[in-house]
């Protein structure tokens, strides 16, 4: 099966008293359904499934209570009771999804973390596209070229939730967002940020037409970042880790701005520097 994107809803799921049929506990690592969620850490799998996993109960029922699709729930046989699974339960029948109690082994096995959270959900992955974006004069988003680390990426958007950011666009051969390690990262954000992916090209022809100011973080003929002007639908563009902007982005920007290095650092950490500029919009529109 081929993943086709869909668009963000805002629409939340109400949840029914429906609950998943629970099946007899998973004790074997040779489950497909185990193999299945193990395969979710690989990108070309969750390409053609269009899931993701998402770790721990609150961040789950913070998915399911926001409308995400769950297919799947794993968690810790014997738990069934706990209020908080049977409401992701509640959720994940209402989905249609299967319900996997396992072993807390086989938990481990699928995060591939030595102290597993007792509950894992594969929820469908939503995204938008550059023509789905109609900002308003309060919208700010945030825009990466390239950007490799996942730790990073998932920094950054817990930094766009936080920050009350509209969304984010991904220019070019970007980590995943719904990589494990990106999700952990985002600590539940990724479920509150939209997300779009586009090439340079095309986000060269829709910064064209965007209707407010495009800052760009680089080294040379930048101004310092406070005193940039940060008003109207705002992208903040961020560059690489290692190369930083390239020249065609640059010179779509309306101001480049840098943050001063003031000890013996040349440089800050993508999602440091991201955060940063974030706050400092927010800071100039209160």
């Amino acid at each position: 099966m081929i993943y086709h994107p869909v668009l963000l809803s805002a629409k939340p799921s109400v949840m029914t008293s429906s609950i998943a049929a629970i099946p007899a506990p998973i004790t074997s690592a040779a489950n497909a359904e185990v193999k299945r969620l193990r395969s979710l850490h690989e990108r070309k799998y969750r390409r053609q499934t269009g899931w993701f996993l998402a770790e721990g109960t609150r961040i789950c029922t913070e998915a399911a209570a926001l409308g995400w699709e769950m297919h799947r729930l794993a968690f810790l046989a014997g738990r069934e009771n706990d209020k908080h699974v049977r409401s992701l339960l509640g959720a994940l029948g209402e989905a249609g999804g299967r319900a996997l109690p396992m072993t807390e082994s086989l938990l481990q096995r699928i995060s591939r973390k030595d102290n597993p959270q007792m509950v894992l959900g594969a929820f469908a992955q939503r995204h938008i596209g550059l023509a789905d974006i109609h900002p308003d004069p309060s919208d700010i988003w945030v825009a990466l070229d390239r950007v490799r680390d996942p730790g990073n990426l998932g920094t950054i958007m817990r930094t766009i939730d936080a920050t009350g950011a509209r969304g984010l666009i991904l220019i070019d051969d970007c980590t995943d967002p719904y990589s494990v390690e990106a999700v952990r990262a985002s600590m539940g954000a990724v479920f509150n940020v939209a997300i779009a992916s586009c090439s340079q090209p095309e986000f060269l022809a829709f910064a064209s037409d965007w209707p407010g100011r495009i800052l760009g973080t680089a080294l040379p003929a930048s101004a310092d970042y406070r005193t940039a002007a940060y008003d109207g639908p705002l992208i903040v563009m961020m560059g690489n880790e290692q190369a930083g902007l390239p020249d065609p982005l640059m010179q779509i920007c309306t101001q480049l701005i840098r943050m001063p290095m003031r000890g013996r650092s040349d440089s800050l950490n993508l999602a440091v520097a991201t955060g940063v500029a974030l706050y400092e919009a927010v800071r100039n529109r209160d």
